[in-house]
């Protein structure tokens, strides 16, 4: 088993995610994507992991800087990725991949279905 978490250490629910995950005896790889941010390929490729068909079901809707550049707006997917990749507060977390498929730890007992 492969497991790797898009974590942010400042997030109360990124670090239930990652206790859970390592309480069912599973050491992730942990990828902390404000200090390396991905890239478009891996946006991606998260996406289709979490069988999403927009990345508007990814980003994080509350943050200042969403309404900042007005994303609400945004109908051009490849315009809302950019801002995702260059701002990746806006890239709801955690994230939790294992063998192609991934969920988000919103509540974290969610990525126990793909553990």
């Amino acid at each position: 088993m492969s497991v790797t978490i898009y974590h942010n250490p400042r997030c109360s629910k990124s670090r239930e995610t990652l206790a859970l995950i390592e309480a069912q005896g599973v050491t992730p790889t942990i990828i902390e994507y404000l200090k390396s941010p991905i890239d478009l390929a891996q946006l991606d490729t998260l996406l289709e992991q979490l069988n999403y068909s927009s990345a508007h079901e990814l980003v994080r809707n509350k943050e200042a800087i969403y309404k900042e550049l007005e994303l609400s707006k945004a109908t051009d997917e490849a315009q809302l990725k950019l801002a995702m990749i260059n701002n990746p507060k806006l890239i709801e977390r955690p994230i939790v991949v294992n063998n192609n498929k991934a969920a988000i730890g919103r509540p974290p007992e969610s990525v126990l279905a793909i553990l």
